[in-house]
């Protein structure tokens, strides 16, 4: 509440100070505040409002527009400064935030400066220790159970021969732990694989003496079968000669048989063929006669038509000749009565029967 008081006793001793030809860049921040501009305001409003406006005479409309055109006049002279102080507010954060990045990157990279001693113990104490961790790692047990019995001697052989001394520094007892343990493993494995080796061997050669055993006896069997199948194929030879003759002679009479078929029904297709054409020369006939009849019965009904419809137009005509005659008689019986003599109310009826007289008509 204090600083309040304060900064708008601060703004009227500004603005007792400051004309509106006066504002400007520096005094710009004091004045471009909320309620900053009232003063100035109430200035112009001051100077045009203690005259009073005269419009009866020239000089005092030319009055008038002079004290219009000096609140425009002020109006800018107050608008252009602030315009100007608020592009310059806009720019400030850019100013202020290239300098705050420039401030960020240099203390990062004065950071980074001074870490860089601990930074390289850090990376070389942990490629020291991935170094020892990776030779500890290749002492440790590998899959073996695809591996034949001599594969895993040379396993042996070749992990008995890593030197473990004070270069594993603190991993040296772990490399020495892990050695033992991976050679106890490959010992057990050994030993079962050149047992499962023997046995397969055993079993080997056991399948090897019965696929001889088993080949002499299919060579035997292949022998009997030949001697069989001979036998069978001069049986068969023999009986299919006996059929073959068989065949060739119902096929013969099947050939015969399928001939007189065929000539049979040549003739019995050419004796239908003859019907159907005969059948089919009755049916035209028959088509032509139905066709002049249904011509005849329809020119017959059209010329009936055409008649009724003579007799219909006469009739018509004879009604509206009636019609009009009727309607034509007692107009000129009302003209008659009205007065006129016989012949002009005759001339009457005919000449508004023919529409020779405008704007009057017999309606019928």
């Amino acid at each position: 509440m204090n600083a309040q008081k304060q900064e708008a006793s601060a703004n009227q001793s500004v603005h007792a100070l400051v004309t509106i030809d006066d504002i400007g860049e520096k005094n710009a921040p004091a004045i471009y505040v909320k309620g900053g501009l009232l003063p100035f305001l109430e200035q112009v409003r001051q100077e045009v409002s203690t005259e009073v406006p005269d419009t009866e005479t020239k000089k005092g409309r030319d009055r008038i527009a002079s004290l219009a055109a000096k609140v425009s006049k002020s109006k800018v002279a107050v608008e252009k400064p602030g315009r100007d102080y608020l592009k310059r507010l806009k720019e400030m954060p850019k100013v202020v935030e290239e300098e705050l990045r420039e401030f960020v990157r240099s203390m990062d990279a004065l950071r980074d400066e001074t870490r860089q001693p601990l930074t390289e113990w850090e990376e070389a104490e942990e490629s020291r220790v991935v170094m020892h961790q990776a030779s500890v790692d290749s002492l440790r047990v590998q899959s073996v159970e695809e591996m034949f019995a001599a594969e895993i001697a040379a396993l042996i052989e070749s992990v008995e021969g890593i030197q473990i001394d004070e270069r594993y520094e603190e991993f040296e007892a772990e490399a020495h732990r892990v050695k033992a343990a991976t050679l106890a493993t490959y010992g057990d494995a050994l030993a079962k694989r050149q047992a499962h080796e023997k046995e397969q061997a055993e079993l080997e050669q056991f399948r090897a003496e019965q696929a001889a055993q088993s080949q002499r006896e299919r060579e035997q069997q292949l022998v009997r079968e030949a001697e069989e199948r001979t036998r069978a194929e001069a049986a068969q030879a023999a009986q299919a000669e006996r059929e073959a003759v068989i065949r060739r002679e119902a096929e013969a009479k099947a050939q015969s048989e399928a001939r007189e078929r065929q000539l049979q029904q040549q003739a019995e297709s050419a004796e239908r063929e003859r019907l159907a054409s005969q059948q089919r020369a009755e049916q035209a006939e028959k088509d032509a006669v139905a066709k002049a009849e249904a011509a005849t019965a329809a020119e017959r009904e059209r010329y009936l038509n055409e008649q009724k419809e003579v007799a219909r137009q006469a009739a018509l005509r004879e009604a509206d000749q009636a019609n009009k005659a009727k309607v034509n008689r007692a107009a000129l019986d009302a003209f008659i009565a009205g007065g006129m003599p016989e012949d002009c109310a005759k001339q009457a009826v005919v000449m508004i029967a023919k529409r020779q007289i405008p704007h009057i008509a017999i309606t019928y």
